[in-house]
Protein backbone atom coordinates (compact mmCIF):
# COMPACT_ATOMS: atom_id res chain seq x y z
CA UNK A 1 0.00 0.00 0.00
CA UNK A 2 1.34 3.33 -0.49
CA UNK A 3 1.77 5.41 3.13
CA UNK A 4 3.27 8.70 3.92
CA UNK A 5 6.04 8.07 6.41
CA UNK A 6 8.41 9.76 8.31
CA UNK A 7 12.22 10.02 7.34
CA UNK A 8 13.72 12.97 9.28
CA UNK A 9 12.99 16.39 9.89
CA UNK A 10 11.12 18.44 7.11
CA UNK A 11 11.44 14.90 5.23
CA UNK A 12 8.46 12.99 4.92
CA UNK A 13 7.68 10.88 1.68
CA UNK A 14 4.54 8.71 0.17
CA UNK A 15 6.03 5.57 -0.48
CA UNK A 16 5.45 1.60 -0.79
CA UNK A 17 4.88 -0.12 2.56
CA UNK A 18 3.49 -3.66 3.42
CA UNK A 19 -0.66 -3.66 4.24
CA UNK A 20 -1.14 -3.89 7.88
CA UNK A 21 -2.98 -7.13 8.41
CA UNK A 22 -4.85 -8.72 11.47
CA UNK A 23 -2.31 -9.30 14.48
CA UNK A 24 -4.79 -9.80 17.56
CA UNK A 25 -8.30 -10.96 17.21
CA UNK A 26 -9.46 -7.92 18.82
CA UNK A 27 -8.33 -5.67 15.66
CA UNK A 28 -9.89 -4.62 12.69
CA UNK A 29 -8.06 -3.69 9.79
CA UNK A 30 -9.48 -0.58 7.88
CA UNK A 31 -9.34 0.61 3.91
CA UNK A 32 -8.50 4.28 4.67
CA UNK A 33 -11.08 6.63 2.72
CA UNK A 34 -10.15 10.45 4.73
CA UNK A 35 -7.45 11.56 6.79
CA UNK A 36 -6.38 14.63 8.05
CA UNK A 37 -2.74 16.50 8.69
CA UNK A 38 -3.04 18.02 12.65
CA UNK A 39 -1.38 20.57 14.10
CA UNK A 40 0.81 17.82 16.10
CA UNK A 41 2.03 16.16 13.19
CA UNK A 42 4.00 19.04 12.45
CA UNK A 43 5.54 18.62 16.21
CA UNK A 44 7.16 14.73 14.29
CA UNK A 45 7.62 16.82 10.86
CA UNK A 46 9.42 19.63 12.63
CA UNK A 47 11.92 16.65 14.58
CA UNK A 48 10.64 17.83 18.01
CA UNK A 49 9.30 14.43 18.83
CA UNK A 50 12.11 11.96 20.36
CA UNK A 51 12.09 8.05 19.87
CA UNK A 52 10.59 8.53 15.93
CA UNK A 53 12.40 6.01 13.43
CA UNK A 54 12.42 6.48 9.70
CA UNK A 55 9.66 4.89 7.14
CA UNK A 56 7.40 5.65 10.54
CA UNK A 57 3.79 6.08 9.08
CA UNK A 58 2.37 9.02 10.45
CA UNK A 59 -1.68 10.36 10.93
CA UNK A 60 -4.07 9.99 13.36
CA UNK A 61 -7.15 11.59 12.49
CA UNK A 62 -8.39 9.01 10.23
CA UNK A 63 -11.77 6.70 9.08
CA UNK A 64 -12.75 4.42 6.56
CA UNK A 65 -14.36 1.60 5.81
CA UNK A 66 -13.45 -1.83 7.58
CA UNK A 67 -11.90 -4.41 5.16
CA UNK A 68 -10.88 -7.43 8.00
CA UNK A 69 -12.28 -8.34 11.24
CA UNK A 70 -10.73 -10.39 14.23
CA UNK A 71 -12.75 -13.16 15.56
CA UNK A 72 -13.07 -11.57 18.92
CA UNK A 73 -14.50 -8.58 17.52
CA UNK A 74 -18.40 -8.27 18.16
CA UNK A 75 -19.56 -4.68 17.24
CA UNK A 76 -18.54 -4.59 13.80
CA UNK A 77 -18.38 -6.49 10.44
CA UNK A 78 -16.82 -5.55 6.74
CA UNK A 79 -18.23 -2.87 5.36
CA UNK A 80 -19.15 -0.91 8.39
CA UNK A 81 -17.87 2.71 8.06
CA UNK A 82 -16.09 3.88 11.10
CA UNK A 83 -14.31 7.10 12.55
CA UNK A 84 -11.26 5.68 14.39
CA UNK A 85 -9.96 7.87 17.49
CA UNK A 86 -6.63 8.75 17.82
CA UNK A 87 -5.89 7.41 21.47
CA UNK A 88 -5.59 3.25 21.21
CA UNK A 89 -7.36 2.53 24.68
CA UNK A 90 -8.21 -1.30 25.86
CA UNK A 91 -11.29 -0.93 27.99
CA UNK A 92 -10.57 -2.88 30.10
CA UNK A 93 -8.07 -1.54 32.60
CA UNK A 94 -8.51 0.76 35.24
CA UNK A 95 -7.75 4.19 33.71
CA UNK A 96 -10.75 2.94 31.02
CA UNK A 97 -13.01 1.89 33.46
CA UNK A 98 -12.99 5.40 34.47
CA UNK A 99 -13.73 6.93 31.43
CA UNK A 100 -9.74 8.23 31.39
CA UNK A 101 -9.40 6.76 27.74
CA UNK A 102 -5.66 8.48 26.30
CA UNK A 103 -4.85 6.97 29.99
CA UNK A 104 -4.69 3.67 29.32
CA UNK A 105 -2.72 1.37 30.94
CA UNK A 106 -2.41 -1.33 28.43
CA UNK A 107 -2.49 -0.43 25.04
CA UNK A 108 1.63 1.38 25.00
CA UNK A 109 3.95 -1.57 24.50
CA UNK A 110 6.51 0.63 24.80
CA UNK A 111 5.01 1.80 28.09
CA UNK A 112 8.90 1.16 30.48
CA UNK A 113 10.36 3.65 27.81
CA UNK A 114 7.45 6.38 28.50
CA UNK A 115 7.60 5.77 31.63
CA UNK A 116 11.47 6.81 31.76
CA UNK A 117 10.46 9.99 30.57
CA UNK A 118 7.19 10.54 32.54
CA UNK A 119 6.79 9.17 35.38
CA UNK A 120 3.95 6.18 33.77
CA UNK A 121 2.87 5.86 30.68
CA UNK A 122 -0.06 7.27 28.52
CA UNK A 123 -2.05 5.11 26.15
CA UNK A 124 -0.70 4.29 22.99
CA UNK A 125 -1.13 6.37 20.10
CA UNK A 126 -1.78 6.83 16.38
CA UNK A 127 0.86 7.53 13.67
CA UNK A 128 3.30 8.91 16.81
CA UNK A 129 6.48 8.27 18.28
CA UNK A 130 7.96 4.46 19.64
CA UNK A 131 7.68 6.45 23.27
CA UNK A 132 3.90 6.08 22.47
CA UNK A 133 4.20 2.96 20.66
CA UNK A 134 5.21 3.54 17.63
CA UNK A 135 1.89 2.26 15.56
CA UNK A 136 1.55 2.76 12.12
CA UNK A 137 -1.04 6.06 11.20
CA UNK A 138 -3.47 6.68 9.04
CA UNK A 139 -1.99 8.72 6.22
CA UNK A 140 -1.98 5.67 4.32
CA UNK A 141 -4.62 3.11 2.35
CA UNK A 142 -5.33 0.71 5.05
CA UNK A 143 -4.50 0.46 9.18
CA UNK A 144 -4.51 -1.55 11.29
CA UNK A 145 -6.90 -1.29 14.67
CA UNK A 146 -6.59 -2.76 17.67
CA UNK A 147 -8.91 -2.97 20.29
CA UNK A 148 -11.44 -2.39 17.88
CA UNK A 149 -14.74 -3.33 19.91
CA UNK A 150 -13.13 0.17 22.23
CA UNK A 151 -12.13 2.53 19.49
CA UNK A 152 -14.28 3.14 16.72
CA UNK A 153 -17.68 4.71 16.37
CA UNK A 154 -19.66 3.26 13.10
CA UNK A 155 -20.58 6.46 10.78
CA UNK A 156 -24.32 7.01 10.63
CA UNK A 157 -25.96 6.71 7.55
CA UNK A 158 -26.24 9.86 5.17
CA UNK A 159 -23.32 11.39 6.33
CA UNK A 160 -20.23 12.15 4.52
CA UNK A 161 -16.65 11.96 5.80
CA UNK A 162 -15.75 15.37 6.01
CA UNK A 163 -18.93 15.88 8.23
CA UNK A 164 -17.80 12.75 10.50
CA UNK A 165 -13.73 12.64 10.19
CA UNK A 166 -12.93 15.42 12.90
CA UNK A 167 -14.60 13.19 15.66
CA UNK A 168 -11.23 10.90 15.61
CA UNK A 169 -9.55 13.93 17.30
CA UNK A 170 -9.83 17.77 16.83
CA UNK A 171 -13.94 17.95 17.36
CA UNK A 172 -13.49 15.99 20.61
CA UNK A 173 -10.61 17.94 21.91
CA UNK A 174 -12.42 21.22 21.05
CA UNK A 175 -15.36 19.95 23.09
CA UNK A 176 -13.19 18.54 26.14
CA UNK A 177 -10.61 22.09 26.14
CA UNK A 178 -13.87 23.80 26.88
CA UNK A 179 -15.40 21.42 28.95
CA UNK A 180 -12.01 21.56 30.80
CA UNK A 181 -11.92 25.13 31.38
CA UNK A 182 -15.51 24.87 33.57
CA UNK A 183 -16.91 27.36 31.48
CA UNK A 184 -19.96 28.83 33.49
CA UNK A 185 -23.10 30.54 32.03
CA UNK A 186 -21.75 34.09 30.58
CA UNK A 187 -18.50 33.47 31.33
CA UNK A 188 -15.82 35.26 29.13
CA UNK A 189 -13.51 32.88 27.79
CA UNK A 190 -10.01 33.68 25.42
CA UNK A 191 -8.65 31.53 23.34
CA UNK A 192 -5.10 31.31 22.05
CA UNK A 193 -4.88 29.90 18.73
CA UNK A 194 -7.20 29.65 15.81
CA UNK A 195 -6.01 26.62 14.18
CA UNK A 196 -8.46 23.71 13.83
CA UNK A 197 -8.35 22.75 17.84
CA UNK A 198 -8.98 26.52 18.73
CA UNK A 199 -11.66 26.77 15.84
CA UNK A 200 -13.78 23.41 17.48
CA UNK A 201 -12.98 24.97 21.05
CA UNK A 202 -14.66 28.03 20.43
CA UNK A 203 -17.86 26.58 18.89
CA UNK A 204 -17.31 24.45 21.79
CA UNK A 205 -17.37 27.04 24.71
CA UNK A 206 -20.97 28.66 23.29
CA UNK A 207 -22.17 25.10 23.24
CA UNK A 208 -21.45 25.03 26.69
CA UNK A 209 -22.80 28.68 27.92
CA UNK A 210 -20.39 31.13 27.22
CA UNK A 211 -21.00 34.63 26.88
CA UNK A 212 -17.67 36.03 25.69
CA UNK A 213 -15.87 34.02 23.33
CA UNK A 214 -11.68 36.57 22.25
CA UNK A 215 -9.19 34.41 19.86
CA UNK A 216 -5.65 35.49 19.94
CA UNK A 217 -4.02 34.53 17.02
CA UNK A 218 -1.74 36.69 13.74
CA UNK A 219 -2.95 34.34 10.93
CA UNK A 220 -6.16 36.53 8.63
CA UNK A 221 -7.80 33.82 7.09
CA UNK A 222 -7.76 32.08 10.45
CA UNK A 223 -8.94 35.02 12.44
CA UNK A 224 -11.78 35.18 10.16
CA UNK A 225 -12.74 31.84 10.58
CA UNK A 226 -12.56 32.44 14.09
CA UNK A 227 -15.54 35.53 13.56
CA UNK A 228 -17.64 33.27 11.68
CA UNK A 229 -17.56 31.61 15.31
CA UNK A 230 -18.92 34.31 16.56
CA UNK A 231 -15.99 35.32 18.41
CA UNK A 232 -14.20 38.86 19.16
CA UNK A 233 -10.23 38.68 17.72
CA UNK A 234 -7.13 39.66 19.08
CA UNK A 235 -3.90 40.08 16.46
CA UNK A 236 -0.92 39.37 18.95
CA UNK A 237 1.40 41.48 16.48
CA UNK A 238 -0.62 44.62 16.61
CA UNK A 239 -1.98 44.63 19.87
CA UNK A 240 -0.82 43.39 23.15
CA UNK A 241 -3.16 40.45 24.77
CA UNK A 242 -2.35 41.21 28.22
CA UNK A 243 -3.18 44.72 28.06
CA UNK A 244 -6.24 43.99 25.26
CA UNK A 245 -7.94 41.59 27.75
CA UNK A 246 -7.72 43.50 30.94
CA UNK A 247 -9.28 46.66 28.87
CA UNK A 248 -11.86 44.85 27.88
CA UNK A 249 -12.94 42.66 30.96
CA UNK A 250 -12.59 45.82 33.00
CA UNK A 251 -9.56 44.70 34.48
CA UNK A 252 -10.26 41.63 35.91
CA UNK A 253 -9.33 39.05 33.55
CA UNK A 254 -11.08 36.64 31.71
CA UNK A 255 -12.78 33.92 33.55
CA UNK A 256 -11.84 30.91 31.61
CA UNK A 257 -8.66 30.44 29.70
CA UNK A 258 -7.47 27.74 26.69
CA UNK A 259 -4.02 27.38 25.23
CA UNK A 260 -5.06 25.67 21.87
CA UNK A 261 -1.27 26.32 20.66
CA UNK A 262 1.44 24.44 22.81
CA UNK A 263 5.03 23.35 22.20
CA UNK A 264 5.08 25.53 18.83
CA UNK A 265 4.09 28.76 20.33
CA UNK A 266 5.64 32.58 18.09
CA UNK A 267 5.84 35.51 20.16
CA UNK A 268 7.46 38.89 19.20
CA UNK A 269 9.56 40.27 21.35
CA UNK A 270 12.52 38.74 23.69
CA UNK A 271 10.93 36.16 24.58
CA UNK A 272 9.84 34.28 22.19
CA UNK A 273 13.66 34.92 20.90
CA UNK A 274 14.31 33.61 23.75
CA UNK A 275 12.23 30.81 23.31
CA UNK A 276 13.50 30.24 19.76
CA UNK A 277 16.99 29.82 20.60
CA UNK A 278 16.86 27.73 23.25
CA UNK A 279 14.67 25.19 21.02
CA UNK A 280 17.05 25.36 18.63
CA UNK A 281 20.37 24.48 20.50
CA UNK A 282 18.15 21.56 22.54
CA UNK A 283 18.19 23.49 25.95
CA UNK A 284 14.22 23.39 25.98
CA UNK A 285 11.99 21.16 23.68
CA UNK A 286 9.02 23.11 24.11
CA UNK A 287 8.22 27.53 23.20
CA UNK A 288 5.93 28.00 26.11
CA UNK A 289 5.13 31.66 25.15
CA UNK A 290 1.16 31.09 25.25
CA UNK A 291 1.21 29.28 28.38
CA UNK A 292 2.82 32.14 30.12
CA UNK A 293 0.81 34.67 29.06
CA UNK A 294 -2.55 32.55 29.52
CA UNK A 295 -1.41 32.34 33.52
CA UNK A 296 -0.65 36.09 33.42
CA UNK A 297 -4.05 37.01 31.88
CA UNK A 298 -6.68 34.38 33.32
CA UNK A 299 -8.30 36.01 36.31
CA UNK A 300 -7.90 35.24 40.02
CA UNK A 301 -9.10 32.06 40.30
CA UNK A 302 -10.07 31.52 37.10
CA UNK A 303 -9.11 28.41 35.12
CA UNK A 304 -6.95 27.80 32.34
CA UNK A 305 -7.43 24.69 30.23
CA UNK A 306 -4.56 22.95 27.84
CA UNK A 307 -5.33 21.50 24.58
CA UNK A 308 -1.91 22.38 23.29
CA UNK A 309 0.34 19.45 22.99
CA UNK A 310 3.54 19.90 25.08
CA UNK A 311 6.48 17.40 24.58
CA UNK A 312 9.32 17.61 27.20
CA UNK A 313 9.99 20.87 28.98
CA UNK A 314 9.68 24.36 28.72
CA UNK A 315 11.16 27.07 30.67
CA UNK A 316 10.26 30.46 32.52
CA UNK A 317 6.91 29.07 33.36
CA UNK A 318 5.48 31.71 35.98
CA UNK A 319 4.33 29.10 38.73
CA UNK A 320 4.13 32.14 41.40
CA UNK A 321 1.84 33.62 39.46
CA UNK A 322 -0.22 30.71 38.63
CA UNK A 323 -0.23 29.62 42.97
CA UNK A 324 -1.50 32.80 44.05
CA UNK A 325 -3.70 34.00 41.64
CA UNK A 326 -5.28 30.02 42.49
CA UNK A 327 -5.51 29.54 39.37
CA UNK A 328 -6.86 25.83 38.23
CA UNK A 329 -4.78 23.82 35.54
CA UNK A 330 -6.68 21.15 33.56
CA UNK A 331 -5.32 19.35 30.63
CA UNK A 332 -4.43 16.13 28.97
CA UNK A 333 -4.49 14.32 25.49
CA UNK A 334 -7.97 14.05 24.54
CA UNK A 335 -10.20 11.10 26.24
CA UNK A 336 -11.80 10.74 22.50
CA UNK A 337 -14.22 7.56 23.41
CA UNK A 338 -16.00 9.52 25.82
CA UNK A 339 -17.06 12.19 23.52
CA UNK A 340 -18.05 10.02 20.60
CA UNK A 341 -21.76 9.18 21.11
CA UNK A 342 -22.56 12.45 22.20
CA UNK A 343 -20.25 14.61 19.20
CA UNK A 344 -22.08 12.51 17.10
CA UNK A 345 -25.48 13.13 18.09
CA UNK A 346 -24.49 17.27 17.74
CA UNK A 347 -23.85 16.41 14.08
CA UNK A 348 -26.23 14.41 13.28
CA UNK A 349 -28.86 16.96 15.08
CA UNK A 350 -27.43 19.35 12.60
CA UNK A 351 -25.95 22.12 16.19
CA UNK A 352 -22.68 21.78 14.05
CA UNK A 353 -20.98 20.99 10.66
CA UNK A 354 -17.74 19.98 11.22
CA UNK A 355 -16.66 20.25 7.93
CA UNK A 356 -16.48 24.29 8.41
CA UNK A 357 -12.68 24.01 8.89
CA UNK A 358 -11.41 22.45 5.70
CA UNK A 359 -9.44 24.48 3.17
CA UNK A 360 -7.79 21.20 1.13
CA UNK A 361 -8.59 18.49 0.12
CA UNK A 362 -6.24 16.56 -1.99
CA UNK A 363 -4.82 12.73 -2.76
CA UNK A 364 -2.29 11.23 -0.33
CA UNK A 365 0.35 11.40 -3.13
CA UNK A 366 0.46 15.49 -2.23
CA UNK A 367 0.67 15.11 1.53
CA UNK A 368 4.81 16.28 1.37
CA UNK A 369 4.03 19.16 -0.55
CA UNK A 370 0.85 20.07 2.21
CA UNK A 371 2.84 19.15 5.26
CA UNK A 372 5.38 22.50 3.94
CA UNK A 373 1.96 24.60 3.01
CA UNK A 374 0.38 24.04 6.20
CA UNK A 375 3.39 24.55 8.53
CA UNK A 376 4.46 28.03 7.10
CA UNK A 377 0.58 29.00 6.90
CA UNK A 378 0.33 29.54 3.16
CA UNK A 379 -2.74 29.63 0.42
CA UNK A 380 -4.61 30.03 3.41
CA UNK A 381 -4.21 26.61 4.59
CA UNK A 382 -6.44 25.60 7.93
CA UNK A 383 -7.48 21.90 7.54
CA UNK A 384 -5.65 19.59 5.01
CA UNK A 385 -7.93 16.61 4.20
CA UNK A 386 -5.89 13.67 2.59
CA UNK A 387 -7.83 11.21 0.27
CA UNK A 388 -5.95 7.79 0.08
CA UNK A 389 -7.63 6.12 -2.40
CA UNK A 390 -7.33 8.54 -4.92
Amino acid sequence: MRALTWHSSGDVRVETVPDPTIVDQTDVVVKVTSAAICGSDLHLYGGYMPTMEKGDILGHETMGEIVEVGSAVTKFRRGDRVVIPFAISCGACWFCQKELFSLCDTSNPNKEMAAKVMGQSPAGLFGFSHMLGGFAGGQAEYIRVPFADVGPIKVPDGLTDEQVLFLSDIFPTGYMAAENAEIEPGETVAIWGCGPVGQFAIRSAWMLGAGRVIAIDRVAERMEMARQGNAETIDYTKDDPYETLMETTGGRGPDRCIDAVGAEAHATGIGGAYDKVKQTVRLETDRPHVLREAIRCCRKGGTLSIPGAYIGFADKIPVGAMMNKALTIKTGQTHVQRYLEPLMTKIVDGQIDPSFVITHTVPLEKAPEMYKTFQKKEDGCIKVVLKPQG
